[in-house]
C-alpha cells in the first residue's frame, strides 16, 4: 500500500482495521501462551511448517523435504493439511494411504495431492480440524511423526517443533498485519518457532532485507536456514514422461500458473534457460475451466511457443482438460537448503532419534 499517502482515508481505514485485527490475534495467542486455552495432544511427534504471511512461501517443497528426511531415518510419517479450497465437504479425506493416491486435487486440495504424489509412502489426509484428522489417522495406521502443512497459527493442536518460512521476495510483507500488510499475526509471534527458514533466498539483497526486519524480534531462534528452489525435472502433464531440467534450456515456452507467487515461477523458468514468450497467471488455487484453456491455446498459437510450461501444483488440475497431443510440461522443483542445512537436519532428525517427550511446546 506504498502508493497511499499519509492522511489518506483509505490508509487510515487500513491502519485502524490492522490495529483491531492485531489486537484480536494477540489476545488469542496470549490465551495459549498463558495456558488459558489448552491444545490437543497426539501420541506421536508433530512438526508444523507454516507462514507468518498470507500467500505462497514455498511450504509444499519444504514439507516434502522434511518428510523425506524423516522417512530416511526410518520414521513413519503422515502429512495433515487443511486442504484449502478443496471441493469435498467431508470432515476428513484420505488423500493417500501410503501405497496409493486415493483423492484428486479437486477433492483433496492442490498441495495435499502434490505431497501425496511426491511422497508415495506417506499417509496424507486433509480436514479443517487437524487434531481430529490426526486422531483419525492414528486410529488406522502406526505413525511416528505428523507433519502439519500450513499450521503455525493453528494452535489448537500441540506440536513439538514449529518451522516457519519467510519469503525473501516479500520483505515488505512483514511490515504490517492484515489488511494493511500481509502478516497473519504480529511479527513477534515468530519467536515461537524452533526454526526460521528464509525461502527463495537466491538474492543476497532480498535475504538481507528480510534479515533486517527479523533482527528486532528474532533474538533467540536456535536454528536459521536459507532455502532456494531448483528445477529438478520437466514432467509431461499428460503422460508423466520425464526429462532432466536442462531439457528445457533454449525452448520457447508459454507459462501458465495459478499459485501464490507467479513471479517466482517466471524467474525459475528463465533461470533454467527457458525462453519465455508470454504468461497466463491466475490466482492461487485457481480452478481451471475449459474456456481458460481455449484462450491459452489461442495465445500460445499466436506466440509460436513450442510448449506450455506450468507448475507441478497446477499440473494435476490441468491434465483432465488437455488433449493427448498437446505439449504441456510441469517444472518439478526441489528444496535446496543453501545455508543451515546441518542445523535444520539435526533439529528434525535429532529430535526424532530421542525419546518421545512433551515439553512446554509451541502450541
Amino acid at each position: 500500500m506504498a502508493f497511499l499517502r499519509p492522511g489518506d482515508p483509505v490508509r487510515s481505514w487500513l491502519s485502524g482495521a490492522a490495529f483491531l485485527y492485531g489486537a484480536a490475534v494477540r489476545a488469542r495467542m496470549r490465551a495459549y501462551d498463558r495456558g488459558w486455552k489448552k491444545p490437543s495432544r497426539l501420541p506421536c511427534r508433530v512438526v508444523s511448517v507454516g507462514n507468518m504471511t498470507v500467500g505462497g512461501t514455498g511450504k509444499t517443497p519444504v514439507v516434502i523435504l522434511l518428510t523425506e528426511w524423516l522417512q530416511a531415518q526410518g520414521q513413519r510419517v503422515a502429512v495433515i493439511s487443511r486442504g484449502y479450497k478443496r471441493t469435498s465437504t467431508a470432515a476428513q479425506v484420505l488423500v493417500s494411504d501410503g501405497t496409493r493416491v486415493l483423492a484428486g486435487p479437486a477433492e483433496a486440495g492442490d498441495e495435499p495431492y502434490l505431497i501425496a504424489t511426491r511422497c508415495p509412502k506417506a499417509i496424507v489426509a486433509v480436514g479443517a480440524d487437524r487434531a481430529a484428522v490426526g486422531r483419525w489417522v492414528l486410529a488406522q495406521w502406526p505413525v511416528d511423526w505428523i507433519v502439519l502443512d500450513d499450521a503455525f497459527q493453528h494452535r489448537a493442536l500441540y506440536r513439538d517443533l514449529d518451522v516457519v518460512l519467510v519469503d525473501a521476495m516479500d520483505a515488505t510483507g512483514l511490515d504490517a498485519v492484515l489488511p494493511a500488510g500481509r502478516l497473519r499475526e504480529p511479527l513477534a509471534g515468530i519467536r515461537r518457532a524452533a526454526a526460521v527458514v528464509i525461502t527463495r533466498a537466491d538474492s543476497e539483497r532480498d535475504v538481507a532485507a528480510v534479515r533486517s526486519r527479523l533482527q528486532a524480534v528474532l533474538t533467540d531462534c536456535p536454528v536459521q536456514a536459507e532455502v532456494i528452489f531448483r528445477p529438478d525435472e520437466a514432467v509431461s502433464v499428460q503422460t508423466g514422461a520425464r526429462h532432466a531440467a536442462d531439457w528445457c534450456v533454449g525452448r520457447k515456452a508459454w507459462l501458465v500458473s495459478g499459485i501464490g507467487n507467479s513471479e517466482s515461477f517466471r524467474r525459475l523458468a528463465m533461470a533454467n534457460g527457458v525462453q519465455v514468450l508470454g504468461e497466463t497467471a491466475f490466482s492461487d488455487h485457481y480452478a481451471y475451466r475449459r474456456e481458460d484453456l481455449d484462450r491459452i491455446r489461442t495465445q500460445v498459437a499466436r506466440s509460436n511457443a513450442e510448449m506450455v510450461l506450468t507448475t507441478e501444483k497446477d499440473a494435476g488440475k490441468l491434465a483432465p482438460l488437455l488433449r493427448p497431443d498437446e505439449s504441456w510440461w510441469a517444472l518439478r522443483l526441489r528444496a535446496d537448503v543453501r545455508r543451515g542445512q546441518d542445523a535444520l537436519h539435526r533439529l528434525i532428525c535429532g529430535f526424532s532419534a530421542g525419546p518421545k517427550k512433551h515439553g512446554d511446546g509451541r502450541a
